[in-house]
């Protein structure tokens, strides 16, 4: 192996540690928990070499958004692959998102850090441009769970929808769990839900062709 490989695995290896102590500091704390000192001391890192790699904390969580937003696109893809009908395929979908929120919360929390006014603060115009195209092209992916070839339909409402529902449904259940009560929804509840999502989404255009 050269230098210069030896160098670049060296670095990938570092970068990589970075985004995996950041992952694990969200879990445990949440964004505002993971500042640069703490990611940096799980690493075994001085600050200054974080900021060799990262230039800010905003980069960190940047790199972390590009992680999530490339996990979700291959999940979609592959559960629009299934040969099933679409009422079995959009319940895959609603498995799949509890399935990232259970063992990838830190991706639902930075997806979510997105709305915070200062988020990408300082982050470049290019790296904008770079998310709202990358998940503009996971909302079309959504989306098209929910088109009908048929009609044509738009489906981009209803797959904001169907996110919003399951995002706001989480957001409560957390509330609750941090608040001392009882969990709710459970488990039994956003089967439920689920069914009421798809008598409302799927139910019109495709609930005799399933059947």
């Amino acid at each position: 192996m050269g230098i210069k490989e030896r160098r670049q695995r060296e670095r990938q290896a570092r970068l990589d540690a970075v985004l995996g102590a950041t992952r694990d500091l969200v879990r445990e704390r949440g964004f505002a928990g993971a500042t640069t000192r703490s990611i940096a001391e799980r690493c075994e890192f001085s600050e200054a070499t974080l900021f060799h790699y990262f230039k800010s904390k905003d980069e960190i969580f940047t790199s972390l958004l590009f992680e999530g937003i490339d996990f979700m696109a291959r999940g979609l893809d592959e559960i629009q692959a299934l040969d099933v009908p679409r009422r079995q395929r959009l319940a895959r979908l609603w498995s799949f998102f509890g399935e990232v929120r259970r063992e990838h919360p830190e991706y639902i929390q930075v997806f979510g850090y997105l709305a915070h006014p200062q988020a990408t603060a300082a982050v470049t115009d290019e790296v904008k441009a770079q998310v709202v195209r990358r998940t503009g092209d996971n909302l079309r992916r959504l989306a098209s769970f929910f088109e009908d070839p048929t009609s044509k339909s738009d489906g981009r409402l209803a797959a904001d929808l169907f996110w919003a529902a399951f995002v706001g449904l989480m957001v409560l259940r957390d509330s609750r769990i941090s608040l001392g009560a009882a969990a709710h929804p459970t488990e039994t509840e956003l089967e439920a839900a689920l069914g009421v999502l798809l008598g409302g989404m799927a139910g019109r255009q495709s609930q005799d062709k399933d059947s």
